[in-house]
C-alpha cells in the first residue's frame, strides 16, 4: 500500500473517532463511527489473501448492520421526543435498541460471534486496531447515554464476560484468543458502566494498555498459534521472560496492572448490593486466566526442537522498532501501585 494512501486512512481512522467524540447528535456520531468504518475496510483488505477478504466482507456486514440499527433508533427517538441530542434519549425502545446496536458494533456477547473470525483474517497490526482503537467510539457513545434499565447492561456484561472465558478454552489460534479476551474485558467494562463511568474509562485505557503490549509481543515473534510460542525463548530471551508476566496481568493476576480494573469492579459491584453479579462475573475471570496460562506455559516451559539458525537468532539486531513493546510491557506489568492517582485523576 502507498503510504500517502496508509496515512489517509489512518486520518480517517483518528478523524471519524475525534467526529464521534465531539458530537452531541446523534447524526453527527453516527457520521463519525461510519468514516471511522469506512477507513478501517482498506487497511483489512490490503493483504491479497481469502481469509482477509472474508474477514473484511463479514466486518463490513456486521458494521453496516449496526450502523443502520443505530441511525433507525436515534431517528425513533427523534420522531417520539422531537430531540436529537444523545443525552436526550430516554425512551425505553430507541435505548435498548441503542444499547444493541452498540453491543454488535464492538463485539459483546451474544453478538460476538463475528469478531474471532475476522480477527482470524487480519493481520496482528490491523487485529490491535481493531481490538483497541475500534472500541473508543462505542464506548464514548455508551458513555454518554444513560440507560433507563439496568437489567440490558448486566445480562450483556455477565454474557460477554463467560463467553469470553468458555470460548478461549478450546482455541489454539492466538488471534481468536485474543478476540475471545478481547470479549471478556468488555464484558466487564459493561458491568460497572452503570454504577460507575469513570471505572469503566479506567478499564478500557488498562485494557488498551495490556492488549497493545500483547499483540506486539506476538508481532516481534511472528507468532499467529500456540505452538510457534515455543521458539520465543531461543528468538528473544529477554521478551520470553516479560512476557508472561504480560499475560497474566491480561488474566487480573495481583500483583500486576490487570488486576487494578477487576479489583476495583468487583468492590463497586459489592458496593452497589450485586454481590451474586461480583461473584459470577470474578469465577468467569478464572476460565479467562486458564488459557492465558496456556501460553504462559507454551512460551517459557515448552522448548522447541533447537537448531543453528533459531538459537542464534537473539544475536542480531531486531528489525522491528521495539520503544513502543518496551514502554506498554512496563505499563502492563507495574502500573498497580499507581491505583489510587490514576483513579483520583478520572474521578475529578
Amino acid at each position: 500500500m502507498s503510504p500517502y494512501v496508509l496515512a489517509i486512512l489512518l486520518f480517517s481512522l483518528g478523524f471519524g473517532t475525534m467526529i464521534t467524540f465531539a458530537s452531541s447528535h446523534w447524526m453527527m456520531a453516527w457520521m463519525g463511527l461510519e468514516i471511522n468504518t469506512l477507513a478501517i475496510i482498506p487497511l483489512m483488505a490490503q493483504h491479497h489473501h481469502p481469509r482477509a477478504a472474508e474477514a473484511t466482507m463479514k466486518y463490513f456486514l456486521i458494521q453496516a448492520t449496526a450502523a443502520a440499527m443505530l441511525l433507525f433508533a436515534s431517528a425513533t427517538n427523534a420522531w417520539m421526543s422531537g430531540q436529537w441530542e444523545i443525552q436526550q434519549t430516554t425512551h425505553n425502545l430507541p435505548m435498548t435498541m441503542i444499547i444493541l446496536a452498540l453491543a454488535l458494533k464492538t463485539g459483546l456477547a451474544p453478538f460476538h460471534m463475528w469478531l474471532p473470525e475476522v480477527l482470524q483474517g487480519l493481520n496482528l497490526t490491523t487485529g490491535l486496531i481493531l481490538s483497541t482503537w475500534q472500541k473508543l467510539a462505542p464506548f464514548a457513545l455508551l458513555l454518554q447515554i444513560q440507560p433507563t434499565s439496568p437489567t440490558t447492561l448486566a445480562i450483556l456484561g455477565l454474557l460477554s464476560t463467560m463467553v469470553g472465558g468458555w470460548g478461549g478454552l478450546n482455541q489454539t489460534q492466538l488471534r481468536k484468543i485474543l478476540a475471545y479476551s478481547s470479549i471478556a474485558h468488555l464484558g466487564w467494562m459493561i458491568l460497572v458502566l452503570q454504577l460507575a463511568p469513570s471505572l469503566t474509562l479506567l478499564a478500557l485505557l488498562t485494557y488498551i494498555v495490556m492488549t497493545f503490549s500483547t499483540f506486539l509481543i506476538f508481532k516481534l515473534n511472528a507468532a499467529t498459534t500456540i505452538n510457534m510460542l515455543a521458539t520465543a525463548s531461543s528468538k528473544t530471551p529477554a521478551l520470553a521472560a516479560m512476557a508472561p508476566l504480560a499475560l497474566l496481568s491480561l488474566g487480573g493476576l495481583p500483583p500486576l496492572t490487570g488486576f487494578m480494573p477487576k479489583w476495583l469492579i468487583l468492590q463497586e459491584l459489592t458496593k452497589n448490593e450485586l454481590a451474586p453479579t461480583a461473584t459470577l462475573a470474578a469465577l468467569s475471570a478464572l476460565l479467562s486466566l486458564y488459557f492465558y496460562l496456556r501460553l504462559t506455559y507454551a512460551m517459557t516451559l515448552t522448548i522447541s526442537p533447537n537448531n543453528l539458525i533459531g538459537t542464534a537468532s537473539w544475536r542480531f539486531t531486531p528489525s522491528q522498532f521495539t520503544l513502543p513493546l518496551t514502554i506498554s510491557t512496563s505499563a502492563t506489568i507495574l502500573l498497580l501501585p499507581l491505583t489510587p492517582t490514576m483513579w483520583a485523576l478520572l474521578q475529578t
